[in-house]
């Protein structure tokens, strides 16, 4: 799925489809590739209710690309490759599978509606799924999930158990993200539809359409009267140019709060290192620390050799306002991790480089430590780079959907690769 090569300006070629608020367009010499267009149109029940508004193309178009470079930093798997101008946008080509999957936190709408008796407000935990088949109409009627894996969907066929499961884990994880980052601009996702398309070239099944304030039940500040979202439009009775006007203003304003998904402080990693010899451990922790995005500063310390230095490099740290996290690489009698977390109030995981033939004894220095010491202590490099990220995920939504966005791709890898083992 490399898009490197891909030119700067595609050329549209024949319309594919064309849906209540967009178009999808081939492109010539290149059939694993689509352009999509937003168009200045909104919508609801079905498009029993429809406007034109002017500027929505473009304002839904913003939204999509930053919502999709989020979930795609995240390590999601999507079709968004990238936006190419104010309305339109280029990705992967896929075979849709008509179901939307409907996640919800919050009991509202038409799922009080279709659940009688559950009160307006009920807290789903875990999120409550849902999926809806696209057919207007018959008013997108709710399937099971014996009927997903029964009743042919469209060109997509009949789903199998792990296409289900691998829909239904991203749809969640996809959730769990955006409303993490909403959180923080102190706005609820109360639920949200998402729909998935299996890639044309490579079979695999990727998060795609757009996703816009369409797609959202948006609360700000956790309260229904705040409502940002098309739901606004949907509750009005008549559409004056004044009620519009106020649709429009919160299709914009969404737009620029997502603006601060990006914004959060600098998460550092300090790693320590006993001697140079643990140059090579530092350099594996520090590569899977920047696979997570987290800054990374290495230093040569050794709390038994030159203990006033190392307390000077803890105390520049400590003064530091940003988040930071110290990883202690020492063997043997390990004094550097101890005295790190003598000294700081900010975490310390130590990483010692285990010798095979002292691999006890080297562990149990650095598990056992004086007491009032929290440090903590791993052997893996990859695992010292994860629970540095797990710390940092606990103030800043950007780092925790990095750990979402790996849980995923794990599950993803291992249904993989059962899945060549039963076709051997």
């Amino acid at each position: 799925m490399d898009v490197s090569n891909h030119a700067s300006s595609p050329v549209r070629g024949e319309l594919l489809s064309e849906g209540k608020t967009k178009q999808i367009y081939a492109i010539k010499d290149d059939p694993h590739h689509v352009i999509v267009v937003n168009k200045d149109r909104i919508t609801a029940n079905n498009a029993q209710t429809a406007h034109d508004l002017e500027g929505k193309a473009e304002c839904s178009n913003s939204t999509n690309a930053k919502v999709y470079s989020y979930l795609n930093q995240a390590g999601v798997p999507t079709s968004f490759v990238r936006k190419l101008s104010a309305t339109t946008y280029l990705a992967r080509r896929c075979r849709m599978v008509p179901l939307e999957w409907v996640t919800r936190r919050i009991a509202t709408g038409s799922f009080l509606k279709r659940n009688p008796g559950v009160k307006e407000g009920f807290r789903f935990a875990p999120v409550k799924l849902e999926t809806f088949f696209k057919d207007d109409a018959a008013n997108d009627p709710e399937w099971s999930k014996a009927q997903v894996l029964s009743v042919p969907a469209g060109e997509a066929g009949v789903l199998t158990e792990r296409q289900y499961s691998t829909m239904a884990s991203a749809s969640v994880a996809v959730f769990e993200i955006l409303e993490r980052a909403w959180a923080v601009q102190r706005c609820t996702l109360i639920d949200m539809k998402v729909e998935f398309g299996f890639d044309t070239e490579t079979g695999d099944l990727l998060l795609s359409d757009v996703i816009d304030n369409d797609s959202w039940r948006l609360w700000e500040n956790g309260k229904k009267e705040l409502m940002k979202d098309k739901q606004v439009y949907r509750n009005l009775k008549d559409f004056t140019v004044e009620e519009m006007v106020k649709v429009k203003l919160n299709y914009l304003w969404v737009n620029e709060k997502l603006d601060g998904f990006s914004d959060g402080p600098e998460n550092t990693v300090v790693i320590l290192m006993g001697s140079p010899a643990d140059l090579a451990i530092s350099e594996d922790i520090k590569k899977h620390c920047e696979k997570l995005l987290l800054s990374v500063v290495r230093r040569v310390m050794s709390a038994h050799k030159v203990t006033e230095e190392t307390l000077k490099t803890v105390q520049y740290y400590n003064s530091l306002p940003t988040p930071v996290v110290f990883i202690a690489v020492a063997g043997r009698s390990n004094g550097l991790g101890p005295v790190l977390s003598g000294n700081t109030t900010l975490p310390v995981i130590n990483c010692p480089p285990v010798n095979k033939k002292e691999q006890t004894h080297d562990i149990w220095s650095s598990l056992s430590v004086p007491s009032g010491l929290g440090c903590s202590t791993v052997i893996y490099p990859e695992t010292a780079a994860l629970h540095a990220a797990s710390i940092f995920a606990l103030t800043d939504h950007r780092v925790w959907s990095r750990l979402r966005g790996l849980q995923l791709q794990r599950e993803r890898a291992l249904q993989k690769s059962d899945q060549e083992l039963q076709e051997e």
